[in-house]
């Protein structure tokens, strides 16, 4: 408790100061040459950046990722940004929330375009909010840059996201962030608490030779656990009776656990020009290291064992711990040339410690204690421009080590017009199951496993296409066939008071097909923004489920009010569904989802009505979540016996300082 303390008297403390910075240099800004088109990102004049006599633009607040793309930083107000103004800080479509802010997420649809060359860590289930190097953005700002994200949550606790960057010199940025997070919530023993702390630093020599973009993230999250409601207590809850409308009544199947995902790590992408570039187009030549450790570990407490997971080797002090260290490197040659097009070959080492701290012995086998390999990979990259025709080919394999993974990737689009772009994808992948699903140990004796010789790699094909036209419509069509599919799966116990959750690996073919449509119909101030998204499973074993129907529509009217146009409003609701399924069920011993055949849960409408307003830079959300809630019936469910929220008020700001 002490730790999360301090997370939030400097989360606290940080915002203190930034909100004294802001204090200290306000924006001067001439409101009455702001232009009134939301697309121009509010690229109104801002503060005047040093040792310059014009005032910086929104456009020179650049936002750069780890493969060099860049945007810059908006300030708008639109539909968008209410999907996004979440925990997650991105569109959750296809993300069915649980209860309590901070947990996890159920799946309703899922990607398998998997291009790593290891196996991913475990506990996927408390991976949704950990940042990973793909995550973390760099800056290059002329005036200090301040960002505070804020949301209310499910009492005593809140959401903050706090956020400063600045340039020391026109070569060198730094970054520092902070997100963290304390909700109670509102069933027992369901509090979660997290934190993301980030460093990043973005350097160049004055020749531009050099460069190196850098950043260090220290991450906890963690989550008490309960198992969800007892069987029993599901009709209590369906019923709506008003002794139940207090979700803290409700004994859930266990109140003494919690799981936490920690993960620290230190990554350095640099790159030296051999031969340097002119310009855009000119021949370039360059050598690129990775340097990459990360270390990080997943933990289950219980005071004392319960019959939910069957017997246990302790019947008090419950602890799993498995942690990982990987340390990777890679060295690459990029050339670039206005008509070959970009090409990079590289060599990646990776060093592999993944397990526990004892063997276990059972009466038919013994468990190891740990997967060690040194493994050596070839990737490469081709990409190029050909008029309105642009293509990236991916390809990596590994050739020296245990995990033999494999990927292939590529991407063409053409440019029919200024409206339609069109697309297609195609990925041939060969993965490794995840560490947990090769190697688990527990004090529960149905939670140990080795499946390291057992198990294949997972084949996965996928085709897809994509349109993309402000005019028509946006849409894609994904298919992918999978061999050999690694999950988890269920089976109910001999007394039935427990499920036994146990890895699979299929012995046929699942096939998979989706096709997403998204369209927003404009009528003067008033827009209905679709998406809609149809998929279908070939599998005759069910075991991957997956809704046939989700769907996203908001209805919303958006102005500008008072003088100059100083506050931007939008308001309307949102409408939420997915068709009946057998959801996949939650483990919270493992944080994983797995398959589960004996519970359909109906699909439920959820209708949101939201309020959004922009002054200034300040973006102001306030929303009434699934307010249909008592009306629409108590049947809500984002896992087997983990009830969905209920109706809520929430308020929440994006506030942004240019110093």
């Amino acid at each position: 408790m002490y730790s999360n303390y301090l997370k939030y008297k400097f989360s606290l403390i940080f915002l203190l100061l930034s909100i004294l910075a802001y204090g200290q240099e306000e924006l001067n800004r001439d409101q009455s040459k702001r232009p009134s088109n939301r697309t121009a990102r509010d690229s109104s004049a801002l503060k005047k950046s040093k040792g310059s006599k014009d005032k910086a633009l929104i456009s020179q607040y650049l936002i750069i990722s780890d493969r060099g793309d860049s945007t810059y930083v908006d300030t708008t107000l639109s539909i968008r940004k209410e999907y996004k103004f979440n925990y997650l800080r991105r569109d959750n479509f296809g993300l069915l929330q649980f209860a309590n802010l901070g947990q996890t997420y159920n799946q309703l649809t899922k990607d398998f375009s998997n291009q790593e060359l290891l196996p991913m860590f475990g506990a996927r289930a408390r991976h949704f909010n950990y940042m990973e190097v793909d995550d973390i953005n760099y800056y290059e700002v002329p005036t200090p840059l301040t960002e505070l994200f804020f949301k209310t949550a499910f009492q005593q606790g809140q959401l903050l996201d706090a956020f400063f960057t600045v340039n020391t010199s026109k070569q060198f940025n730094f970054s520092i962030a902070y997100k963290g997070l304390r909700s109670l919530g509102n069933y027992q023993n369901a509090l979660t608490s997290t934190g993301n702390l980030r460093f990043t630093t973005n350097y160049k020599t004055k020749n531009r030779r050099y460069n190196a973009k850098a950043h260090i993230t220290t991450q906890d999250l963690l989550n008490q656990e309960n198992g969800g409601l007892k069987n029993e207590d599901i009709q209590n809850f369906i019923s709506g009776d008003e002794d139940f409308e207090d979700r803290s009544v409700f004994d859930p199947n266990f109140d003494n656990a919690e799981n936490i995902l920690v993960g620290k790590r230190f990554y350095l992408n640099h790159a030296y020009y051999i031969i340097q570039p002119t310009d855009s187009v000119s021949t370039s030549l360059s050598i690129k290291n990775i340097i990459n450790f990360e270390d990080k570990y997943y933990q289950f407490d219980q005071t004392n064992s319960v019959n939910f997971f069957g017997e246990s080797f302790n019947q008090t002090d419950i602890r799993d711990r498995v942690t990982l260290e990987n340390f990777n490197t890679k060295l690459s040659v990029d050339y670039r040339n206005s008509i070959l097009g970009n090409i990079s070959f590289g060599v990646n080492y990776n060093d592999v410690n993944y397990g526990y701290d004892k063997v276990t012995i059972l009466s038919d086998q013994v468990i190891p204690n740990r997967i060690q390999d040194k493994v050596i990979g070839l990737q490469g990259r081709y990409s190029n421009q050909i008029k309105r025709l642009s293509y990236d080919f991916d390809i990596g394999t590994n050739i020296v080590g245990d995990f033999n993974n494999s990927f292939l990737a590529g991407t063409v689009s053409y440019d029919l017009n200024k409206d339609i772009l069109i697309g297609g994808n195609i990925g041939i992948n060969s993965n490794s199951p995840n560490y947990n699903l090769l190697l688990y140990q527990s004090d529960y004796i149905n939670y140990n496993w080795n499946n390291i010789e057992n198990f294949s790699n997972q084949e996965t094909y996928n085709l897809g296409f994509t349109l993309k036209s402000k005019k028509l419509l946006n849409a894609s069509i994904q298919y992918t066939t999978i061999d050999n599919l690694s999950f988890f799966d269920s089976e109910i116990s001999t007394d039935s008071e427990f499920n036994i959750v146990k890895p699979k690996q299929l012995n046929q073919s699942v096939s998979f097909f989706k096709i997403r449509l998204d369209k927003e119909i404009r009528l003067g101030k008033f827009a209905l923004d679709n998406s809609i998204l149809y998929q279908s499973v070939d599998d005759d074993t069910q075991s991957l489920n997956l809704p046939e129907i989700i769907l996203r529509n908001t209805l919303y009217y958006s102005n500008h009010f008072f003088k100059n146009n100083a506050l931007y409003l939008q308001t309307g609701i949102t409408f939420n569904y997915f068709s009946d399924y057998y959801m996949d069920g939650y483990d919270p011993l493992l944080a994983e989802f797995y398959t589960q055949n004996q519970t359909k849960i109906s699909g439920f409408p959820r209708l949101d009505f939201f309020i959004n307003a922009k002054i200034r830079q300040t973006r102001i959300f306030l929303k009434a979540e699934h307010f249909n809630s008592s009306f629409t019936g108590y049947d809500y469910f984002s896992a087997p016996n983990n009830p969905y929220r209920d109706f809520n008020i929430r308020f929440g700001l994006v506030w942004n300082f240019f110093l």
